[in-house]
């Protein structure tokens, strides 16, 4: 039997490296003689820039920048020599791992630092640079981006704004750079939500970055304004476009701000990976990450395995830390928990339990079988 195991990170766990070994090392245990192919994936958010580094080489090159908040903080991109390609990931500087629960304030939060590590790469002589969108604690729409390439913001009296969303009620001309960014980006993107509406940016993913209902209407207006204010300005309206929403609206930021396109990470990384022939070789494929959910199928990694394991008639089993309906994309979901546990002990247990849930799941299998 060959086994394709084709899991993203557990956020804040494991690695996406990490969860496929304890997968195997508890299938292992009921089937030792199986074939075991090991396909770590990414889906544009946190661990895509890690994954390029595993397939392609490369270098890590660290920038001194600031965080969702503005604090001085050093983050790191991956460097692609041959091709001239940097590969960020938001996250590195404006994700949410970097506040405390306690610190969480989307009116405040910005993209700056993410603009901070895009000049960076271009003054390091990047040609073109891959922007992994996921793990925001943003929801700025990118105007902290655009700041830091040169767009100002300004208010009625020709004022500068500082673009963070407490503050875009007071924007009335958003202006360009005196020269465009001299790289290609490309956007990789996570989710397909547009950056408006009830599918958008802040009422899907407000609350996890600390917006209560009452922020969430305010943070909804903030964007609208400033979509607007970039309609009439730019000259160009992205607010629909799907993966606009993405990173609390950077997708649309990206679009707007940094002429750039916006990708399906996912596709990206099947690309890279080979993921439709490692896939279309298996009899079983096993995926998984922290959770799964509603917001899965707006093209997640693990999702987008399922949807690649129908296609070609493969069953699928997915693996998570916390686990709801997500629309029977997988032919079974299995929570690892083995029993009432805290966040934190399933955390700092998640490979022995992935482990133990892999090796129950097998003999269940094998009974099938």
């Amino acid at each position: 039997m060959r086994i394709a195991i084709c899991p993203d990170k557990f956020k804040g766990s494991l690695s996406a490296l990490k969860v496929a070994e304890a997968l195997e090392a508890g299938f292992r245990e009921v089937y030792p003689d199986a074939e075991y192919h090991l396909v770590p994936i990414a889906d544009g958010g946190e661990g895509t820039a890690e994954l390029f580094v595993q397939v392609l080489g490369g270098e890590w090159r660290q920038v001194t920048t600031s965080d969702a908040l503005g604090r001085t903080i050093d983050a790191s991109y991956v460097w692609l020599p041959g091709t001239k390609t940097a590969v960020i990931e938001m996250s590195a500087a404006a994700g949410l791992w970097r506040l405390a629960e306690t610190e969480l304030a989307p009116l405040a939060a910005s993209t700056r630092g993410v603009g901070d590590m895009i000049r960076h790469a271009v003054e390091d002589g990047a040609t073109t640079i891959l922007v992994g969108l996921g793990g925001s604690a943003t929801n700025d729409a990118g105007a902290g981006l655009a700041a830091a390439l040169g767009w100002r913001f300004q208010d009625q009296e020709g004022r500068d704004v500082n673009p963070v969303p407490e503050n875009f009620s007071k924007i009335t001309r958003v202006l360009p750079p005196a020269t465009p960014l001299p790289a290609q980006v490309r956007g990789l993107c996570d989710v397909r939500n547009p950056l408006l509406g009830p599918e958008g940016a802040t009422h899907v993913y407000g609350p996890q970055k600390g917006a209560t209902p009452e922020l969430v209407v305010r943070l909804e207006s903030a964007l609208t304004h400033l979509a607007d204010a970039c309609a009439r300005d730019v000259g160009a309206d992205f607010r629909t476009v799907p993966g606009s929403g993405a990173a609390g609206g950077l997708g649309f930021g990206l679009l707007t701000f940094a002429q750039a396109d916006i990708v399906s990470g996912f596709d990206a990384v099947e690309e890279l990976l080979s993921l439709k022939e490692q896939i279309a070789a298996a009899d079983l494929v096993l995926t998984g990450e922290g959770r799964i959910d509603h917001q899965s199928l707006h093209g997640k990694g693990p999702a987008e395995i399922a949807r690649l394991a129908q296609a070609h008639g493969k069953p699928v089993l997915a693996f998570a830390g916390s686990a709801e309906d997500a629309g029977g994309l997988f032919d079974a979901i299995i929570p690892i928990a083995d029993g009432p546990l805290t966040l934190d002990e399933s955390r700092r247990r998640a490979a022995e339990l992935l482990r133990q849930a892999a090796e129950r799941t097998a003999r269940l299998l094998k009974i099938a079988l």
